[in-house]
């Protein structure tokens, strides 16, 4: 009985010191997280000594440190590395205590030497730099790291650990040389460091160490893969697609490949403009031959580029003519079949809208749809398309029939939204603008932003000019020029739209006419006649239907066409503050933000 006795009032009284320490560390806690540190530094002082747990160490020694008691923090550090020499934590906190006390040759003396004695051992050299790391001494961290390189022997010994460090020193240089290693060794690391540098690289100086750096390792190993293909995707950064493609052909033939990675660089050169290399680049692929993995898309993607350069920049009828020939030969070399779908699309698009062959398009289209193996979604847009032709050569209902048919395939789809807008547009063609307005505000709630913004602003530009007769004529005589627009009719529209303002003085579709001759004159790769009308829009008319596109169109023409970034920010920061319900504004917003170098994701 008086054993039990014995073992009860052990236990309570155990359970009382720890009940005890448990409020005076609670205490503790409160005190320093309310920064009265010279009261939470008593505690855990106390709480050191009585239990002898490291826990309390950091928060003791960070509050003699806060309370300048310099001293203290150093016998207590000094006293705990003697008593465990390969504890790096108080090795380094004792450094702290000098940079603290405004010591700092004596500190960096004393990291210094904690640097020089580390032992040939990767853990050691880890635990330094992870402490140094915490202790905020980022330079000595990277130091440990490097001298601990020569210490093994092994110049990519740590590579991850200094790709760390100089990517949150935003070392630039650094990062780019450690990179370097690594791939040497590892060239799947490759995409990981294009994307961090493309996060971090700001401007064509920052762009130039990594090609300098690169050329001087090729320099000495000119048959790295990895080395040249970062090569290539600076260039491409840099918009230098002459030599991103130089190197890209290079790099083919020394390997002897089928030309996937041309075929791959052709595609990246479309998507950026670069006509003239895109089609060096399907040229080079197919002269390979026939029996090549790459001879029939890049014949397809031949074509479409060339259909591209030429219909977005001036073009001459003998250019269409032959472009139309080389369609026609692609045609007869593989058939007619679902594989060739897009070529016939493309062919007739360029026979109806181009060459003024819109009967010979439209038969190109009808066989097509009869051919089996025709998916349901090519299947519709060849009927769309065909339906566009129909309103070209006059066959209205025809038109209407085959928007109905995709419309009803595709209800609620954005297929069906867009054949219902074509229907809509094609009764404003026409003059009936009460049944057009009715399908446009269906259509205002349309899943697709593109279409359900089209039929606002188409809309919105039918109940705006049906206030009285004026308008009405004038509106009339606008969406005529509209569709003159539809069928490629340029100089007809331009002629009818300036005549406008003189036949009916007063009428309120200014800006509207405004837009759409902007949008002619870019069509025609007419740009300075484009903004003029595009600044009298934002000048005259900011508050009407155009005036957030009047501004979003001229960033984008400034940042992309005019290589004027100034001007640019200036307009998508007027977007942002003047029009904040605007559908450009989240564009706006996220341009805005790369333009001024923030880093975005």
């Amino acid at each position: 009985m008086k054993r039990f006795f014995l073992i009860l009032i052990v236990v309570l009284s155990s359970s009382a010191i720890i009940a005890q320490i448990n409020s005076d560390e609670a205490l503790a806690v409160q005190y320093f997280q309310t920064g009265e540190f010279d009261k939470a530094a008593v505690i855990y002082e106390k709480l050191f000594n009585r239990t002898k747990n490291v826990s309390y160490y950091d928060p003791l020694f960070t509050c003699l440190l806060k309370t300048k008691r310099y001293d203290e923090a150093e016998d207590l550090a000094k006293k705990l590395l003697k008593a465990n020499p390969g504890n790096y934590t108080y090795a380094v906190d004792v450094g702290r205590i000098y940079q603290e006390k405004g010591e700092q040759e004596k500190a960096t003396e004393w990291f210094n030497k904690l640097i020089r004695e580390l032992p040939a051992n990767e853990f050691a050299i880890k635990d330094l730099a992870i402490t140094f790391y915490r202790a905020e001494g980022y330079d000595f961290s990277i130091k440990a790291l490097l001298n601990g390189r020569k210490l093994v022997n092994d110049e990519s010994a740590f590579s991850y650990d200094l790709l760390s460090l100089y990517r949150f020193r935003k070392d630039k240089p650094n990062l780019i040389q450690e990179y370097l290693i690594i791939l040497n060794t590892n060239p799947e690391i490759l995409p990981q460091a294009q994307n961090v540098l493309a996060a971090i690289l700001e401007d064509k100086a920052d762009y130039d160490l990594l090609k300098i750096a690169l050329l001087r390792r090729l320099q000495k190993d000119a048959q790295n893969v990895a080395y040249t293909e970062f090569l290539t995707w600076q260039y491409i950064q840099q918009k230098e697609f002459d030599m991103a493609l130089r190197q890209t052909l290079a790099l083919d033939r020394r390997l002897k490949e089928d030309g996937e990675r041309v075929f791959g660089l052709s595609r990246l050169l479309l998507s950026n403009l670069a006509y003239e290399q895109a089609i060096e680049a399907l040229n080079y692929i197919v002269a390979k031959g026939s029996d090549g993995k790459f001879y029939i898309p890049a014949k397809i993607d031949l074509l479409d580029t060339k259909t591209k350069q030429l219909t977005t920049n001036k073009y001459s009828l003998a250019d269409l003519i032959v472009l139309e020939k080389d369609y026609m030969s692609l045609l007869t070399e593989f058939g007619r079949s679902a594989s060739t779908s897009f070529a016939i699309r493309k062919l007739a698009n360029l026979q109806a809208f181009y060459l003024q062959k819109p009967v010979e398009a439209g038969e190109q289209l009808a066989k097509m749809i009869e051919m089996p193996g025709i998916s349901p979604i090519i299947l519709a847009q060849a009927k769309l398309e065909l339906g566009d032709i129909y309103i070209l050569t006059g066959e209205v209902w025809e038109a209407v029939l085959l928007y109905g048919q995709v419309e009803k395939q595709f209800t609620n789809e954005p297929y069906g939204q867009e054949a219902k807008f074509k229907n809509a547009k094609l009764s404003y063609f026409q003059g009936d603008y009460v049944w057009s307005k009715a399908q446009l505000d269906v259509l205002k709630s349309s899943t697709s932003q593109l279409i359900a913004n089209d039929a606002l602003n188409l809309s919105l530009l039918i109940s705006d000019n049906l206030q009285n007769e004026t308008d009405t004529a004038a509106l009339k005589k606008y969406s005529y020029a509209d569709l003159l627009i539809f069928k490629n009719q340029t100089d007809k529209a331009l002629a009818l739209l300036d005549s406008l303002n003189i036949l009916y003085p007063g009428n309120s579709l200014a800006d509207d006419i405004l837009m759409a001759k902007s949008k002619i004159f870019l069509k025609n790769n007419e740009t300075d006649k484009a903004i003029a009308q595009l600044q009298e829009i934002v000048g005259k008319h900011t508050a009407e239907l155009w005036g957030d596109d009047a501004l979003f169109m001229l960033a984008d023409l400034y940042e992309n066409k005019l290589s004027q970034p100034a001007k640019a920010l200036e307009l998508y920061q007027k977007i942002i503050t003047d029009f904040p319900g605007s559908l450009y504004v989240i564009e706006a917003r996220k341009r805005f933000r790369l333009l001024r170098g923030d880093k975005l994701g």
